[in-house]
């Protein structure tokens, strides 16, 4: 007979498994109440634009009969919205219907409710390159701005416009068809970008099939139709269409009538003829490359061929490109017989004065600037 005692079987820690439960139950809670959180900040975020600051252009696609879901998917998939779910959501929530198939374009910075009015508007049944089909250049546009317009209102880049217009290949392609336009151009030395003066301001077609290369060409030719007229004219005032231009770039920025522009060309004619330096402050605001700027003495020396306060003639070349107001005004200047060499405006009113004499254009000056 075992008389050794038996060792108990030890009880269940009831307390220790109940302990363990609440544990697991409340990471749980914790872990479903956080993703619910996420997820609802998700939601969220989701009901608002993409980027607001993203003002990028994309052509959206829409096929015929696909669903409030699908379309929500091709949103997210090109970046216009950052959830198609939450896209579906929105539309069936708000009971909208009648999206439209076609082609449209289509920004992150758009809100839900924008997209889905233009959506129900809908689309073009080709497609294009541009929001609206077409783009503006804008009279006195100088490259870097026709390159802002190109990056925000159509598929192409800024960049890959400005790139091509240091494209020696595509350029010379140019010339070859525009030889007697675009001769001088080539000729000329330290320009900034060979076509700047050349894209000229008016409005053009932009279809989906069109190349940059298209785009720009449309730009020059218009230009060459425009000077074509005035080709003799320009060759009999012994000036190359380089220079034209130049003066043209120049009047367009200094002067405001078409009066004020005839006259300031001829104020710019007559300081060339005596091999007195044009001194516009346009020309030093190119040569900083800045739009606009309080210039300082600094500023009115810095070392740069375009800056034509301390370079005399006409600097390499034009400043942006001229309408034809400026154009006319530089074959047709006004007073030239008048000697006046310099000009201020009335920083008041934005009437011009004309001065032969430096000391005269001193009293004027002192008698209409900074009497705001």
């Amino acid at each position: 007979m075992n008389n050794e005692p038996t060792t108990p079987t030890p009880k269940p820690n009831k307390g220790l498994g109940k302990k363990i439960i609440i544990t697991v139950v409340t990471i749980l809670v914790i872990l479903l109440a956080t993703l619910g959180l996420l997820g609802y900040n998700y939601f969220q975020k989701s009901l608002k634009p993409l980027d607001p600051n993203n003002e990028k252009v994309s052509q959206v696609h829409i096929p015929l009969g696909v669903s409030n879901k699908q379309i929500g998917s091709i949103l997210q998939n090109q970046k216009i919205v950052r959830s198609g779910m939450v896209f579906d959501y929105y539309v069936k929530s708000n009971n909208l219907t009648n999206f439209r198939a076609g082609y449209y374009q289509l920004k992150p910075s758009m809100s839900l409710k924008t997209i889905a009015k233009e959506l129900q508007k809908g689309g073009s049944a080709e497609p294009i390159q541009s929001s609206q089909s077409k783009i503006l250049v804008m009279e006195g546009a100088n490259i870097k701005d026709v390159s802002y317009r190109i990056g925000s209102t159509t598929d192409f880049s800024s960049k890959d416009f400005l790139n091509l217009m240091k494209d020696k290949k595509f350029i010379n392609s140019l010339y070859a068809k525009y030889p007697q336009l675009l001769g001088s151009a080539m000729k000329a030395k330290d320009v900034r970008y060979r076509l700047e003066g050349y894209l000229y301001p008016a409005t053009y077609p932009v279809k989906k099939k069109m190349s940059l290369e298209d785009l720009v060409t449309q730009m020059v030719a218009k230009t060459n139709q425009v000077l074509t007229p005035y080709y003799s004219s320009i060759k009999k005032e012994k000036l190359t269409v380089q220079q034209f231009l130049t003066l043209a770039s120049l009047a367009e920025k200094e002067g405001v009538s078409q009066s004020d522009r005839r006259k300031i060309a001829g104020v710019f004619m007559n300081r060339i003829k005596i091999n007195m330096p044009i001194q516009s402050d346009i020309s030093v605001l190119y040569s900083l490359g800045v739009r606009d700027k309080e210039l300082t003495t600094k500023d009115l020396q810095n070392d740069s061929p375009y800056n034509l306060y301390v370079n005399t003639g006409y600097g390499p070349g034009p400043f942006d490109s001229p309408s034809l107001s400026s154009i006319q005004a530089v074959l047709k200047p006004l007073d030239r017989s008048k000697n006046y060499l310099y000009f201020v405006a009335d920083t008041k009113t934005g009437k011009v004065y004309y001065s032969k004499t430096y000391a005269e254009h001193q009293a004027k000056s002192a008698k209409y600037l900074h009497n705001n």
